[in-house]
């Protein structure tokens, strides 16, 4: 990096976990990371469940992985803070996941995550997983790790097996995973907080140091912890994948139920963005000022 250039976002992600744990809530479109942008929070991540339910369709895998790298893209070009992306099984086989690698990182992502799962995936909360082996999964982990082109773009390893193989074996993948290139590991789905400490620690005392992913969503397997506990835990980055899309949808279903009931919106304008609001979020006088210096420069009009 020359003087003046600005870091990439996958190294001010890095920076990021480096110094804290990092916060990330869930972007389910642009408008969303535009709002956690502005209430500051420091990076987001694009989840794979956010962005199905935003196209009406469960989270099983349906989205092709064109669909969801045009999603992330506008979600992370939205914002100067580094998004990071849910990317499933990789969407094929490890010379796929050099693709995909290559075209996450194009669509400006600062890191994908990538999971242990049988295609097609489900949730990592419901029952009925499958997944497959832990070399297999080795091998989609190096593809993405030799496929990156800026060294600093983050591939982060799920394991899904505590639910499937126990709490041991998610530890031995996450082992596997990390000596074929994985920058993070993510166990999902673990059920105590004890068994976050004992995934952390059983880690550690295999000397590794990799940074760990908690994913604090709702009504699953993990209970409810503060981001201060997962922290005191040993965990680096905690996601609220589908939490802003809940809030959102819960709010619609009320306002859409009243204005059925009363045939006026009047009694929910308090629970608006104002249009002034709406236009601050998407920087409308930014946008007019821009077009303003183009037309007083080249004299168009």
């Amino acid at each position: 990096m020359t003087s003046g250039e600005q870091p990439s976002k996958a190294k001010k992600l890095r920076e990021l976990i480096a110094r804290g744990t990092v916060i990330m809530p869930g972007a389910f479109n642009a408008l969303t990371a535009l709002q956690i942008e502005r209430a500051g929070f420091e990076a987001l991540y694009v989840s794979g469940a956010g962005l199905s339910a935003a196209r009406g369709l469960p989270d099983i895998g349906l989205l092709s992985m064109t669909e969801v790298v045009t999603e992330a893209a506008a979600i992370a070009q939205a914002v100067a803070i580094p998004a990071m992306a849910d990317a499933d099984t990789g969407y094929g086989p490890p010379l796929t996941v050099t693709r995909t690698v290559r075209e996450f990182e194009g669509a400006g992502l600062a890191g994908i995550q990538l999971e242990d799962q049988e295609s097609p995936k489900k949730c990592g909360h419901l029952p009925g997983k499958r997944l497959v082996s832990a070399y297999e999964m080795a091998e989609k982990i190096g593809a993405a790790a030799q496929a990156r082109r800026d060294p600093d773009f983050l591939v982060v390893a799920r394991t899904d097996a505590r639910a499937v193989e126990g709490l041991e074996a998610a530890v031995r993948r996450a082992a596997t995973y990390v000596e074929a290139g994985a920058d993070v590991i993510f166990p999902e789905a673990l059920e105590t907080a004890e068994e976050f400490r004992t995934f952390a620690q059983a880690l550690s005392k295999r000397g590794i140091k990799a940074p760990l992913l908690a994913n604090m969503t709702e009504f699953g397997k993990t209970p409810y912890l503060s981001v201060t506990e997962f922290e005191e835990l040993g965990y680096r980055i905690v996601l609220f994948p589908v939490t802003a899309l809940r809030v959102a949808m819960k709010a619609v279903e009320e306002l859409l139920a009243e204005l059925k009931a009363l045939g006026t919106q009047k009694g929910s304008l308090g629970k608006m963005l104002t249009r002034q609001q709406l236009y601050e979020l998407l920087r409308y006088d930014e946008y007019e000022k821009r077009d303003k210096e183009l037309r007083e420069r080249y004299g168009r009009g």
